[in-house]
């Protein structure tokens, strides 16, 4: 008996084994980047990527420096795609991670097939498999010419040298990030005038649905998606995600077309956000790079997020810290 269960033990560890090794090793597996891809920097590809990466898609919102004693921590001026945002345990994430420099200084030994990959698989340069704080899941999924013209862009970004210092995941998620990487399925971008349809694109695009969702184990609760009430740590209390569902007494369903844009509208200019005190209340959702967005483009957002299910789900937006 000892000898049969000696030999199953050891069975078992050898799995494991292997498994760890394959994960650790063999993942993760998403493709070569295409050599062939080159995207010219024509001034309509990078008009339209700068508007997407600082409006739509929010690349400057981690890839640069907010000002976090402001509400809504605006973009400092000059610090488009320098990096260095820090993400770490105090706000709920498996490690410590550091939003990468973009700038021509960071990215100049990168091909446009490599920086394709990273955006929308999350596999680097090197292989790397990265941890999804950049929703590269969402990038995946969005028509290939609008990530073409936000490589555009990011092309013609302003060389900042900016020393980041290397990431430290937590066991076991150091093995898990390998496996979280996949495959992109791209979309062809609807027409503007299908306006449910091209705002579900965008929705998709700007990621909405991962700050407005519960968390469990650090995973988005799909059957409660745009319900809102994630948590997000500030440091004088805690913020909660807004309910987007259509619900008339807890969500975005009384709210007209005009009210939605006008939300979005009332920080477009950074001077309109005050200076943080105490204990003031402050949010993680960059409404001055939002504001940016065209009119008509919050308004298809808004159409198509009257079509999802509402969700009875009232959210206390603020709760402080006890003293």
């Amino acid at each position: 008996m000892k000898k049969i269960l000696l030999t199953l033990l050891v069975i078992v560890l050898v799995v494991i084994a292997g498994a760890a090794s394959y994960v650790k090793f063999a993942l993760p597996d998403v493709g070569d980047p295409e050599a062939e891809l080159h995207v010219p920097l024509t001034p309509e590809r990078v008009e339209r990527g700068s508007y997407l990466a600082n409006h739509v898609t929010l690349c400057m919102d981690c890839h640069s420096t907010r000002d976090w004693s402001r509400f809504s921590g605006p973009m400092e001026p000059g610090t488009n795609g320098k990096g260095g945002e820090r993400f770490d345990e105090q706000m709920g994430f498996p490690g410590t991670f550091f939003a990468r420099d973009i700038t021509p200084v960071n990215l100049k030994n990168w091909s446009d097939g490599e920086i394709f990959r990273t955006i929308t698989t999350g596999v680097n340069k090197s292989g790397e498999a990265l941890f999804p704080i950049m929703p590269y899941h969402n990038y995946g999924r969005m028509d290939k010419e609008d990530i073409y013209d936000i490589i555009a862009y990011i092309r013609t970004l302003a060389p900042i040298e900016n020393s980041i210092p290397k990431r430290s995941l937590a066991f076991p998620m150091n093995f898990i990030v390998n496996t979280i990487p996949v495959k992109a399925t791209f979309s062809q971008k609807p027409s503007r005038s299908d306006t449910i349809n091209y705002g579900a694109y965008l929705v998709n695009a700007a990621a909405c649905v991962e700050c407005h969702t519960p968390v469990k184990k650090g995973q988005i609760i799909p059957e409660l998606a745009f319900s809102g009430g994630r948590d997000f740590h500030m440091p004088n209390g805690v913020v909660n995600s807004a309910n987007l569902t259509p619900d008339k007494a807890t969500g975005i369903g009384g709210w007209s077309a005009e009210q939605f844009v006008a939300r979005f509208k009332a920080y477009t200019d950074p001077a309109n956000c005050p200076p943080i005190g105490p204990k003031s209340v402050n949010t993680i959702m960059p409404w001055t790079m939002l504001g940016g967005m065209d009119t008509s483009d919050l308004r298809s957002i808004y159409a198509y997020l009257q079509t999802i299910k509402p969700m009875d789900h009232k959210v206390e937006h603020f709760v402080p810290t006890k003293e």
